[in-house]
């Protein structure tokens, strides 16, 4: 039986911790549906197409990893794909309240959907996109913390190295 999950996220923009627990995934499910949120409520730096490109072009080397995007409740999205799995990344011990508090939802909303937990590297463990936002808006380097694409479109979008 094949297994399918779900790896939804803002990815605003995509990071090399992403990428690390999109990896682990692929290692893991035999097809990973890396999806990015579209959230009306939250203004984003990047476009969803934006965010789903540079999604694409970093996971490329990945041949079980696709990009989508959606909306609305993602346990609709997941049985919309006919996934079995949620993916999430774990960095430290505040994400795994939130993230235990969603689990226990979904797994409410649908108990045939598990949800996986991935720790990421210990590296990556204080970055997220809204700090490599954060950081590059002000001038400090972040091009170790994002792939080259990633790195470059910041660049194109603030114009500021």
């Amino acid at each position: 039986m094949k297994v399918k999950a779900v790896y939804p996220g803002s990815f605003d923009p995509i990071t090399n911790g992403h990428i690390y627990i999109a990896e682990r995934a692929a290692a893991v499910f035999d097809e990973v549906i890396v999806s990015v949120l579209v959230n009306e409520r939250k203004t984003s730096a990047f476009s969803v197409n934006e965010r789903c490109e540079m999604a694409r072009e970093s996971l490329s080397h990945v041949k079980n990893i696709t990009v989508d995007s959606f909306n609305g409740l993602l346990i609709d999205y997941v049985r919309q794909k006919n996934a079995g799995a949620i993916i999430r990344g774990l960095r430290a011990m505040s994400d795994f309240e939130y993230e235990f508090q969603m689990a226990m939802m979904n797994r409410k909303l649908a108990p045939e959907i598990e949800t996986f937990f991935i720790v990421t590297d210990p590296k990556y463990s204080y970055v997220s996109s809204s700090s490599v936002r954060e950081v590059f808006n002000f001038g400090g380097t972040v091009k170790d913390l994002v792939p080259d694409g990633v790195y470059n479109k910041l660049i194109e979008r603030y114009s500021v190295h």
